[in-house]
């Protein structure tokens, strides 16, 4: 029987191991020994088949479309680790059979082998890290590979069978001009992946960058070298076939992330793993972030599973049952994210709602401004409205706008 779109499930698994943290990373990441790996994957493990009671063959059995082994460096587990998460997912869940199911890997962590044994596993989707194409760069930003090691990584995936392949590149590093930002560019295109996440540097509190930085010691372009990299971006790519189908996101047609857009369109999905969060049936819930907490938690509880949700989710941090406000305002500014826009329609179908009398003003106001396109059945935000697009999101909370009672 065909399942509804309310009956299946994306799932993100979190590997938080890394051979080395990069300078500007405030992900949830280390390094680790063997011994810890494998007590994490233990734990993994358990709560894959714990889950299964509620979500998956013994439960309501949803239907599993995409898997995200994300980190971290998912690639610096053995295959052999992978192959026992892949297989235990397949055990206790539906996996329908054109998943997309991607693995994040970075150069000096993956070759020919270990790209094999993905394909084997059923992974059909790669995302690797590049963010420079300057080995200067990729050392000041503490990344372990060189442009050679990239490129030697990256053939290895493709002589392997990998054809969809993601590229990370980021813009406004340390010392980056316009002209070495542009050879990335050219670079990444040149190799022709099926899909690129172009970011901006972004200076986050806790990591190495954030201290340098406060002390004078971070030398990044200017607010108008930053942005004329950033226009430069999407006209370049752009202009050698990739559509913008995101802010951060471009692809070749038909190679649009469909793990990623989930997010962006409230679909549900599962985190396993260390801080991994999940959006189920309007639930949003976050896994632990201590280590030893998650670890210990799974070796404790052996095989006495529940399949009651409200037994479980007293064992992950900030649950929030959203309410119909915080539904409809995740609604906007997610799907805003998408060039797309949102279906003032589906709005309605799933709120019961007339939407311009919950936001008629609001469009109004933000279309006069240039900051929005608002047509007949969509909404969505022009070049303009995606430079300021957070304070565009803004502007869809509804606190003090609409009734709670919604």
């Amino acid at each position: 029987m065909k399942k509804t779109e309310e009956q299946c499930l994306g799932i993100y698994i979190h590997i938080p191991f890394c051979l080395k943290k990069c300078s500007y990373c405030d992900f949830l990441s280390f390094s680790a020994e063997k011994a810890e790996q494998e007590n994490y994957i233990f734990a993994l493990l358990k709560e894959i088949m714990k889950w299964g009671e509620y979500y998956g063959k013994k439960g309501k059995d949803y239907q599993i479309i995409t898997i995200y082994f994300g980190g971290g460096t998912p690639s610096v587990l053995e295959p052999a680790y992978i192959e026992k998460i892949f297989s235990t997912l397949e055990k206790n869940y539906t996996i329908k059979s054109d998943a997309e199911i991607t693995i994040e890997c970075n150069p000096k962590t993956a070759d020919y082998d270990k790209f094999c044994s993905y394909l084997k596993a059923g992974i059909n989707r790669l995302s690797m890290g590049l963010q420079s194409v300057h080995n200067e760069e990729l050392k000041q930003i503490g990344r372990i590979h060189t442009w050679e090691d990239f490129l030697q990584t990256y053939h290895a995936a493709e002589s392997a069978g990998f054809s969809n392949i993601n590229l990370d590149i980021i813009s406004a590093l340390p010392d980056q001009t316009y002209d070495s930002y542009h050879k990335t560019l050219e670079q990444v295109v040149h190799l022709n992946p099926k899909h690129i996440s172009s970011y901006s540097l972004i200076i986050e509190e806790g990591t190495p960058f954030f201290d340098m930085y406060s002390q004078g010691l971070l030398h990044l372009p200017d607010e108008d070298l930053e942005r004329q990299m950033y226009y430069h971006t999407n006209k370049f790519l752009e202009q050698n076939g990739y559509h913008r189908y995101e802010i951060s996101n471009y692809a070749k047609a038909g190679y649009e992330s469909k793990h990623n857009s989930s997010y962006w369109k409230r679909k549900n999905y599962l985190g396993f793993g260390l801080g991994a969060s999940s959006l189920v049936d309007n639930i949003r819930f976050q896994n632990v972030n201590d280590f030893k907490q998650y670890i210990q938690r799974y070796f404790q509880n052996n095989e006495n599973y529940s399949n009651n949700i409200e037994e479980i989710l007293p064992y992950y941090k900030e649950v929030q049952i959203l309410s119909k406000r915080e539904q409809m305002e995740e609604f906007m500014f997610l799907g805003l994210r998408l060039t797309e826009g949102i279906s003032k329609s589906e709005f309605e179908k799933l709120y019961k709602r007339n939407f311009d009398k919950v936001y008629g003003k609001v469009c109004s106001r933000l279309a006069g401004m240039g900051l929005v396109y608002c047509e007949e059945d969509n909404v969505r935000l022009t070049n303009r409205g995606i430079d300021v697009s957070n304070q565009v999101m803004a502007e869809f909370l509804l606190e003090n706008k609409v009734s709670e009672t919604l």
